[in-house]
């Protein structure tokens, strides 16, 4: 009954799930010389695991969009308030 009210944002991700993320966080640190440990690092896990769960499940397509979205917020950190 409560699955009804749940949605796949909501539920675990599975072993599968894991790896593919997991295989799209390795490539980014590789990609851009980024430490595991740090905390650029961990932001990038945090935008594979929410584009995940927003159903981005390709690992090439989560590689892209967090360089995507990498390169915007250095973009608008380079930027002085006005």
């Amino acid at each position: 009954m409560i699955s009804r009210y749940l949605s796949k944002r909501d539920l675990a991700l599975d072993s599968v799930d894991l790896d593919t993320c997991q295989r799209a966080f390795d490539a980014i640190l590789l990609k851009r010389n980024i430490a595991r440990e740090s905390e650029e690092g961990e932001q990038v896990a945090a935008m594979i695991i929410e584009l995940f769960r927003e159903g981005i499940h390709d690992e090439q397509q989560l590689v892209v969009l967090v360089g995507i979205n990498e390169r915007h917020r250095a973009v608008g950190a380079d930027k002085s308030p006005p």
